[in-house]
């Protein structure tokens, strides 16, 4: 933009028109940030270069604040690098959050970064509200005229603010929920940290379908569709409908303390005869669903998946021995057990229990088919079918692979994709017999279609499956035994570990089935599967 062009309002707009003169004082656009050292001389005037001064730092941020609060868009637009994009969303914070009058002040600044108080008043149907929070700025030097300028990012006007989202205040886009559990059950965010993405999706989807009213509100509106709005401000309250999901509060409760003592944890419980999800707890509560929308790799867990398929084809039998080497060698790459071990004349099913990474290695040619275990998850465990949850969800994902590649995923490395919500699904198809799509409200509220896989495991793998997993729970060498002896019932699990580039430990995967529940975990970084990911569903399985 030329240096005679300057930011106007046209029709509560921001546009930039042409100015023959030059715009005195501060109202220029003043270039983008950087340079450093000395004056240069532009026109008849010294461009000061170099880094902001203590001064400058001190005098613009309180001059765009004060400009700001004021209600000047246009002036506090023309004290930022980017006077456009500032005066649209400056000026959306009175004609779009409806902020009727604010105060903001302004910090100790330290280096070039101002910290900001901002206390407003939002109006809108008749109502106001106070409205308090905290942001921070940092003053640049402009390229163009060596003018100090507000370094301008969304971030400035609120600190969740991200590129494409805005402040907005009016009636709610859906009505209010009060969502309970199987039992009747109120859960909240406040007492279940984990649901909070988890209701405000619901809310989103099925606010008008519960009979709930909406209230008015200031929101972050994300700008993206499928995510939804987050609430900064509720300036009168909707009536709520009542939304009955499958979560039990026991089992979530349980869910949320095991999850709590690592730093990046999550959980899902699903209840094997109907899919029904009966808890999903994350560490951190931090807005993002890792139990259902992460993508990780699975380690061993995934050997429930790669049995059925050894089993189905008749290539293992659980009571026939199995080739257990210490290693493996397939196209080229090295494939080890844990420290070495092996089995010598053991049966298949001791190689399970054991986690055995060479029994399965040893089987590949045999199978004859590069995409058999992709298949075999999908027909068979319903995994890359788009579930319909009623929350957004990630379906897991085994795509093709040849050569080294295949023997890593067949223990579960390499490029399959799974997250705690698609093992908890897998170990209950395993107990069930056959996939019951998981979900967290009935279909018959929005008449979704479930996903319905193609084919059930013949009774016989089923059997020989579920057996397996047993023992791995329950016998003296099973790696789970320990993990599993808390738990009461008809039990089976699988123990993973999964090996990450840059990571010093690997991530801990644990999942196992109680009865007629089924959990899975994931511990980032959190070793061995009986270390971190097993405690932690045992406490789950034990809720129920």
């Amino acid at each position: 933009m030329r240096s005679g062009a300057k930011v106007a309002i046209v029709g509560g707009v921001f546009v930039v028109v042409a100015s023959g003169v030059g715009y005195g004082g501060y109202n220029l656009w003043n270039g983008v940030t950087g340079n450093t050292g000395g004056t240069v001389k532009s026109g008849s005037e010294a461009r000061k270069t170099g880094p902001v001064t203590d001064e400058e730092v001190t005098a613009t941020a309180k001059d765009f604040l004060a400009a700001w609060a004021d209600g000047e868009a246009e002036t506090a637009a023309q004290l930022t690098n980017n006077p456009v994009s500032a005066g649209s969303a400056l000026l959306g914070f009175r004609a779009e959050a409806a902020v009727s009058a604010a105060t903001i002040t302004p910090g100790p600044a330290t280096g070039a970064t101002v910290p900001f108080t901002v206390k407003a008043t939002v109006t809108d149907a008749g109502v106001s509200k106070p409205w308090t929070y905290s942001s921070r700025l940092t003053v640049v030097r402009g390229l163009t005229t060596g003018r100090p300028l507000v370094d301008w990012k969304p971030t400035v006007l609120h600190p969740k603010l991200t590129p494409g989202a805005s402040l907005r205040t009016g009636f709610a886009k859906s009505g209010e929920i009060k969502a309970v559990d199987r039992k009747g059950r109120v859960l909240t965010a406040e007492k279940y940290p984990s649901l909070g993405p988890v209701l405000d999706q619901l809310r989103e989807r099925y606010g008008a379908k519960a009979g709930g009213k909406p209230g008015v509100e200031l929101v972050v509106a994300s700008g993206v569709e499928g995510v939804p709005d987050t609430t900064l401000l509720t300036l009168t309250k909707g009536e709520e409908g009542e939304l009955e999901t499958t979560i039990d509060a026991d089992v979530q409760a349980a869910a949320e303390r095991a999850v709590k003592q690592y730093g990046s944890a999550s959980v899902v419980a699903v209840q094997p005869s109907t899919g029904a999800v009966r808890a999903v707890a994350n560490s951190p509560a931090n807005g993002f669903n890792a139990a259902f929308e992460g993508k990780k790799m699975p380690g061993s867990t995934m050997k429930i998946v790669t049995a059925a398929l050894l089993l189905e084809k008749g290539l293992v039998k659980a009571d026939q021995v199995a080739e257990c080497p210490p290693t493996a060698m397939y196209y080229g790459r090295t494939i080890g057990n844990l420290k070495g071990f092996s089995l010598d004349g053991a049966p298949f099913e001791k190689s399970f229990a054991r986690s055995c990474n060479t029994a399965f290695i040893k089987k590949i040619d045999d199978v004859g088919d590069d995409s058999a275990l992709g298949k075999e998850a999908k027909e068979v465990f319903g995994i890359g079918l788009e579930w319909k949850t009623g929350i957004r969800s990630t379906d897991g994902s085994v795509p093709d692979a040849t050569g080294g590649g295949a023997a890593e995923q067949y223990i579960g490395q390499g490029t399959v994709q799974m997250n705690p919500l698609n093992m908890a699904s897998i170990t209950a198809t395993a107990k069930y017999g056959s996939f019951k799509q998981p979900y967290l409200v009935a279909q018959g509220l929005d008449d979704r279609a479930f996903a319905t896989a193609e084919r059930k495991l013949p009774s016989a793998a089923a059997r020989q499956l579920r057996d397996m997993m047993r023992l791995t729970a329950t016998a003296g060498y099973g790696t789970a035994s320990g993990v599993m002896s808390s738990v009461g019932g008809d039990k089976g699990a699988k123990t993973g570990s999964a090996e990450v580039g840059g990571q010093a430990t690997s991530d801990s995967w644990f999942t196992a089935f109680s009865d007629d529940l089924a959990a899975a975990a994931f511990v980032e970084g959190g070793g061995h599967g009986v270390d971190a990911a097993g405690p932690l569903v045992a406490r789950v399985l034990n809720a129920d």
